[in-house]
């Protein structure tokens, strides 16, 4: 693989650690649910608009150990801007041209700060997250995010979100 092809995975992946952003600013399309049932899951979906990113090509040129990429995003449901977040996707294994990435998420809400992480492969087509926690109303928070369609104009999330 070539220097262009090895930038251009690592720009694929960093577009698609973008869209975790959203699952956190998902979470902020709950806003108004109904908290009291506690043990119920509050699923939560949005489209992610507006991203922003920096790929930061550490050491040596294309994908290699510790490269980063700097992410955030809003969140958008309904026409309208429910959440925000944002997160570092870092590069922990460059193998026969696989590329896999730990993605760490924080997104501020309304209720409170939602946390998510991951390990993600470059060749994957979906991204499951892990809920590690979070504040205010979700302090107590656990559940799993995935992502589809990831870096196209039909990008969506869904959250499940246990209380």
């Amino acid at each position: 693989m070539g220097i262009n092809s090895n930038r251009s995975r690592f720009t694929r992946f960093a577009a698609l650690a973008l869209a975790t952003v959203a699952v956190g600013a998902f979470a902020t399309g709950g806003a108004n649910a109904d908290t009291s049932r506690q043990g119920r899951a509050e699923v939560i979906e949005l489209q992610l608009k507006d991203l922003e990113y920096e790929t930061l090509d550490l050491g040596k040129a294309g994908p290699s150990l510790g490269d980063m990429s700097v992410y955030c995003a809003t969140a958008v449901e309904k026409g309208r801007v429910v959440g925000r977040g944002g997160g570092t996707s870092q590069v922990l294994s460059v193998s026969g041209g696989k590329v896999t990435s730990q993605v760490v998420i924080t997104v501020e809400l309304k209720r409170g700060t939602l946390t998510m992480q991951s390990l993600r492969s470059d060749d994957a087509s979906s991204l499951d997250m892990a809920i590690t926690g979070g504040t205010g109303d979700f302090r107590d928070a656990r559940g799993n995010v995935r992502y589809w369609d990831i870096n196209t104009p039909k990008e969506r999330l869904r959250a499940e979100i246990l209380h």
